[in-house]
């Protein structure tokens, strides 16, 4: 079920009318929003906590924090060996939209998408892993997890699908791959079943909560914000990102709640 939901945001593509650069703006940053939240209040705490009842506090925190900055650095490297497009983003803004984009512009939001979307799904991997050893524990916890991770699915879709859509003027295509990287979240599952349930422990979910939320960070804020910034002004970008704050902050705060 949760991971199902990043298929909502990926349907929000098929529904807008025209390619509208605020759109694509307000989405992009809406989204980084999400990610960034989610990774430093949500995701790095849940590491912490894990690591720090592995070695302690002092280097719990240690271990965190190399992970966090290692997941940064292995996207970072990931991205260097993707060439980037020019820029060419006012081009963009006439009514004819897409059609006046470049190739290589065209390749660019293309790299960003699928690079969100790789983040995304090895994100929900663990998450879906996490949610299957919370059922197990406990059915009613299983069920809040999964519904608190599907609303924040659904900005994540939007911002796998949202670039795709623009780069390759497909609105299927873009639902599709956004509904995939949600599919790693029941693979976790089946894995966490068949194959680590008798070894991924804390130590092994910390490191990699730890290392997405890295990812995560780096790709709002290299890739997202700056491309946001150039569809659309500074004012409609920052709403879009704390907007997407806001609505992250809100589901937590449903599943404390519940």
């Amino acid at each position: 079920m949760a991971g199902i939901f990043t298929s909502i945001g990926g349907l929000i593509t098929l529904f807008q009318k025209k390619n509208n650069a605020n759109f694509l703006a307000l989405s992009l940053s809406f989204s980084a929003g999400v990610m960034v939240y989610v990774s430093f209040v949500e995701i790095f705490k849940k590491a912490l906590y894990n690591l720090e009842g592995q070695y302690g506090t002092e280097m719990g925190l240690i271990v965190t924090t190399v992970a966090f900055f290692g997941g940064i650095i292995f996207i970072a490297l990931i991205m260097k060996l993707v060439p980037e497009g020019e820029d060419h983003i006012e081009k963009f803004k006439d009514p004819e939209g897409r059609k006046n984009l470049t190739d290589k512009e065209l390749k660019s939001l293309r790299r960003m998408g699928i690079l969100t979307a790789l983040a995304i799904a090895i994100h929900n991997f663990p998450e879906g892993l996490v949610t299957f050893v919370g059922a197990l524990q406990d059915p009613t916890l299983g069920v809040t997890i999964a519904a608190a991770i599907a609303i924040h699915n659904i900005p994540e879709g939007i911002a796998v699908a949202v670039p795709i859509q623009y780069a390759t003027g497909s609105k299927v295509k873009a639902f599709w791959i956004a509904t995939l990287s949600g599919l790693t979240e029941p693979l976790g599952a089946i894995i966490g079943y068949f194959l680590l349930l008798q070894w991924m422990g804390d130590n092994m979910l910390g490191i990699v909560f730890a290392s997405i939320g890295g990812i995560m960070v780096y790709i709002s804020i290299a890739e997202l914000l700056p491309t946001a910034h150039k569809y659309g002004n500074d004012f409609k970008v920052t709403i879009g990102f704390f907007a997407g704050m806001f609505v992250m902050a809100f589901s937590l705060i449903l599943l404390a709640i519940v």
